[in-house]
């Protein structure tokens, strides 16, 4: 299981941190462009994560050990700044790790620069139950039931390692990723406008719902066109593909926004729409021309927009009820 992988798919990589004892000084920042993570992992907020020097990080990243829990990134389109960075823990064999709590540290590589961190980490929930819950995720015994969130920030553009401090069995136990933060980002941002996009719906499928929903039961997020209501109401979009995606988030997050679409009451005046990935639901067949028009390249994503039609929020990868509730509202209170 791989959370926010490329479409096109790639297995889980081992990851080597290139790091150096050498360096001077620590900072922490924190802030965040999209909804702040809403739901603490138990007794996370009773763990005194210190900061940590050059030295101390080049230290935990060579004490990474081949049992030690696998950092796997939610997302790839990182870019220099305060932001939402998500992420799941999985044991070596795969399963995933929950309710840990965890702390992240960065550093560009090359191990001269500052240490940002201690980010404490919250872990978002993506269950869903009752009547929102789909037999696509209940038969995928694989279904994510969770991510974990921290508000970081990235200095500049350029490749940084990751650390992360998990609390397991009384100990702190290191785990880590590579990431890249690019200086441009073709993907639009916070406050901008999007690329004018028609979505699918029931009428313009003639009623054949299948060929643009593979969530089972069909979700009923295709009744409006993106086009047709941008810029007169709040719109919540996701890009995502139930049954085609293999991260296993997909599946958690259009039931999540269905969920919010029927029981939040800040809902009723928003539009939703789930878009689909691949051309006639095939991954053979190529990306949909809606997705190649925001130029994404992962599943799933998140796009809420106010009611003058600018993105108000952005996420790339999972996403729990809370963080799409607290994004909706932002939404409508502008």
């Amino acid at each position: 299981m791989r959370f926010g992988r490329p479409l096109a798919g790639i297995a889980l990589p081992l990851v080597v941190l290139s790091v150096a004892s050498c360096g001077s000084g620590s900072s922490s920042t924190s802030g965040s462009t999209s909804p702040p993570p809403t739901q603490s992992a138990p007794a996370a907020a009773s763990v005194k994560f210190p900061k940590a020097s050059p030295k101390d990080f080049a230290n935990l990243a060579h004490s990474i050990a081949q049992n030690s829990p696998i950092l796997a990134v939610t997302q790839s389109d990182l870019t220099p700044g305060v932001q939402r960075f998500g992420f799941g823990l999985f044991t070596k064999d795969q399963k995933q790790i929950t309710n840990a709590p965890v702390a992240l540290y960065i550093q560009a590589q090359g191990g001269k620069g500052k240490v940002l961190g201690p980010y404490v980490a919250h872990q978002e929930s993506l269950q869903v139950t009752g009547p929102y819950l789909s037999e696509t995720v209940q038969k995928d015994p694989d279904s994510a039931k969770s991510v974990y969130a921290a508000t970081v920030r990235f200095p500049k553009a350029g490749k940084y390692n990751v650390i992360g401090v998990v609390k397991q069995g009384g100990q702190l136990v290191p785990t880590g990723s590579g990431v890249k933060v690019s200086a441009h980002d073709p993907i639009p941002a916070v406050g901008d406008h999007p690329p004018m996009i028609d979505t699918p719906t029931v009428k313009s499928a003639n009623g054949d719902i299948g060929s643009i929903d593979t969530r089972s039961p069909h979700d009923d997020m295709h009744d409006v066109n993106f086009r047709d209501v941008i810029g007169k109401k709040p719109v919540v979009l996701v890009f995502a593909t139930p049954l085609l995606c293999q991260s296993r988030v997909c599946g958690p997050v259009v039931d999540i926004e269905e969920d919010v679409k029927h029981t939040d009451p800040a809902a009723k005046d928003v539009a939703f729409i789930h878009m689909e990935v691949y051309n006639k639901n095939d991954a053979n067949k190529g990306y949909r021309p809606q997705l190649t028009a925001f130029h994404l390249q992962t599943e799933p994503w998140l796009f809420v927009f106010d009611k003058s039609g600018k993105i108000s929020t952005r996420i790339e990868g999972a996403f729990s009820k809370q963080e799409l509730q607290a994004a909706i509202q932002k939404a409508v209170k502008q």
